[in-house]
């Protein structure tokens, strides 16, 4: 996953897709977020659940333990192979599960005899709304955000036609898969479990936009309308 994805809906119409039955605490913004370029080290409409209910939150997106010193930023993505044992990632393996919804994700691939790098615009066949299974640092019980606090989201291999365009791609759950993942009271063990459960490639369809996307600056629906694939 090379770092950009949309988030443009509601939180009524991802709570909606979800189709948890738990009741959201602290309330929400009911505008439309409106994110088509949503980057690194934002902060980025997550869900997590805690005893009393599910909280959406704004985090950062970006997660290093508390032990990771340096001028190496926070990293953005765990791979699926490594995010349950690796050390790296200990803390927050045991601390909190998250989800961000979003309506679909960017890759880049490189275009033949050239320098540049043609965008490409990843989402479900059917439409919905899909769930980037997340894990980091996360504030608890309606404290504010504060320093160290920031998630990672989970990416896995490629395979098929997906990866002529990319090696890596975000772990995807369905919403039976992603309630399951949100639960308290799931073990390491069987939130490992879910990992292998990730949404096939078979689910999703792709296509070329312009090259507008590659500045964080550019943001509007128009940056996920087809282009001609020409970089």
């Amino acid at each position: 996953m090379c770092g950009r994805f949309v988030q443009s809906l509601t939180a009524v119409e991802y709570l909606e897709a979800l189709r948890i039955e738990v009741p959201v605490l602290g309330g929400f913004n009911p505008d439309p977020i409106g994110r088509y370029n949503v980057a690194p080290r934002t902060r980025v409409l997550l869900m997590h659940q805690e005893e009393e209910g599910l909280r959406l939150e704004s985090v950062p997106w970006g997660y290093a333990p508390s032990w990771a010193k340096g001028p190496r930023p926070p990293a953005i993505n765990a791979r699926v192979e490594k995010v349950a044992s690796g050390p790296f990632w200990r803390e927050a393996w045991k601390a909190a599960r998250a989800l961000v919804p979003a309506d679909g994700w960017y890759e880049w691939k490189p275009a033949p005899g050239t320098k540049h790098k043609q965008p490409y615009y990843f989402r479900l066949r059917s439409g919905a709304p899909l769930f980037f299974p997340a894990i980091g640092h996360l504030p608890r019980d309606g404290r504010e955000i504060q320093e160290g606090d920031g998630f990672a989201t989970i990416t896995m291999d490629s395979y098929g036609g997906m990866a002529e365009i990319h090696d890596r791609r975000p772990l995807v759950l369905a919403p039976e898969e992603a309630r399951t993942w949100l639960d308290p009271h799931l073990s390491p063990e069987e939130a490992e479990e879910i990992l292998h459960l990730g949404m096939p490639v078979e689910e999703f369809e792709w296509f070329a936009v312009g090259v507008d996307v590659g500045n964080v600056k550019n943001e509007g629906p128009g940056l996920i309308s087809p282009s001609d694939g020409s970089a």
